[in-house]
C-alpha cells in the first residue's frame, strides 16, 4: 500500500479510483468491513482503492475539549489499513481550510477535480464540508451529475450490540474490558513503544520487566494486570503485564506499562516493543509490603499462563 501525507500527493496513475473516507479510529471491525468491500468494488471496476483518513481525530480541531485520545496511533492506522487490499492511503492534516470547505462544494472540489473519485464508499452516518454540514443524501445528490456512484454500507454489528463505534471500544478498554474490545476490533488491542531503564523492583523481586515510554503508540488501556503478548525483534512472546503507579510503592506518579515475558530471560532496553491485551487478570492493588506482592505477582503470572495456552 502506497502512503501519502496531503490530496495533492497523490498521483495521477491512481485516477481515477473508488475511494472511502473516515477517522477509521481503531480499524474495528465496522471500518473493516467499510475497507474489504471497498477494494472488492473498485477492483472489479479496474479502479484503484484509495482511503482518505487523517493523521489525527478532526476534533482537535475543532473542539479540542472534547477530542477523545485516539485508540491507535497514525503508524498503526495506516499498518492496519493495509491488511485489507487498499492501494493507497492519504493521511492527510485536517486543517483549517479543509475544515472549511462548504459541503455544496465538496464534490467537485475535493472528490472531482483534486481526487479523481468515481466511486465513493461510505457509512450511513458520513458527514462531510464545514461544520459537518453535509450528509449521505446530500453526497448522493451531488454526486450524480458528476457520475459518481455512491455506496452506502450498513452498519456492522455484534450480536446484542447494533452498531459498533470507536467511542464504545474506548469505554471498555479504559474499563480493562480488553476482551470484548478485541471483539469489537478483531484482535486484540495494541500499544507500542521503546523499553526503557526502570526502577528495577521487578527483577529484584525475581520477575523482571520491559518498561514501556511514557505515552507509547495507542490508548493505553485502565489500570490493572492483564495477561497478553509481546513482540519484539519479529517474536511473539507471552508475557503478564501490569498497567498503572504500582501503588505499593511511593513516587510513582505516572501510569506505566511494564510487561514479563513468561518462563524466559529476554533483555529489550532500547528495542521497540508492541504490547497486545488478551484478558484483565485483576485490579491494581496497593500490597502491604513485600512478601504479599511477590505471591500476587506470582499468581498473576500463572494465571497469565493459563489464560493464554490455548493459543501458544
Amino acid at each position: 500500500m502506497r502512503t501519502f501525507h496531503s490530496l495533492a500527493e497523490l498521483p495521477e496513475e491512481l485516477k481515477p479510483n473508488a475511494i472511502a473516507f473516515g477517522k477509521f479510529d481503531g480499524v474495528h471491525i465496522g471500518h473493516r468491513a467499510l475497507l474489504d468491500f471497498l477494494a472488492q468494488q473498485a477492483h472489479a471496476r479496474g479502479l484503484p482503492a484509495v482511503v482518505l483518513t487523517f493523521r489525527m481525530n478532526p476534533l482537535t480541531l475543532l473542539d479540542p475539549q472534547h477530542s477523545p485520545p485516539d485508540i491507535v496511533s497514525p503508524a498503526q492506522k495506516l499498518e492496519l489499513i493495509a491488511r485489507s487490499d487498499i492501494d493507497a492511503t492519504i493521511l492527510a492534516e485536517f486543517d483549517e481550510s479543509f475544515a472549511r470547505i462548504p459541503a455544496e462544494r465538496f464534490v467537485g472540489d475535493v472528490l472531482v477535480r483534486r481526487l479523481g473519485v468515481e466511486h465513493v464508499v461510505v457509512g450511513r452516518d458520513f458527514r462531510f464540508g464545514d461544520q459537518a454540514s453535509g450528509d449521505v443524501p446530500a453526497l448522493i445528490e451531488q454526486a450524480r451529475p458528476f457520475g459518481i456512484e455512491v455506496h452506502v454500507l450498513p452498519d456492522i454489528g455484534v450480536p446484542g450490540d447494533a452498531r459498533v463505534s470507536a467511542s464504545e471500544i474506548r469505554g471498555l478498554l479504559s474499563a480493562g474490558r480488553v476482551a470484548q474490545a478485541a471483539v469489537l476490533l478483531d484482535r486484540p488491542h495494541a500499544v507500542r513503544g521503546r523499553v526503557v531503564q526502570g526502577d528495577r523492583r521487578g527483577r529484584d523481586l525475581g520477575f523482571p520487566t520491559a518498561n514501556l515510554q511514557d505515552e507509547p503508540e495507542g490508548f493505553v488501556p485502565g489500570d490493572g494486570v492483564y495477561a497478553g503478548w509481546l513482540t519484539a525483534r519479529g517474536e511473539r512472546m507471552p508475557a503478564a503485564i501490569s498497567v498503572g503507579t504500582n501503588p505499593t510503592f511511593e513516587g510513582v506518579l505516572r501510569p506505566r506499562i511494564e510487561a514479563h515475558v513468561l518462563d524466559r530471560s529476554v533483555e529489550l532496553y532500547g528495542e521497540t516493543v508492541t504490547v497486545e491485551f488478551v484478558e484483565w487478570v485483576r485490579g491494581m492493588v496497593a500490597f502491604d509490603g513485600l512478601e504479599p506482592l511477590v505471591e500476587a505477582i506470582r499468581q498473576d503470572v500463572e494465571q497469565a499462563r493459563r489464560l493464554l495456552a490455548p493459543a501458544r
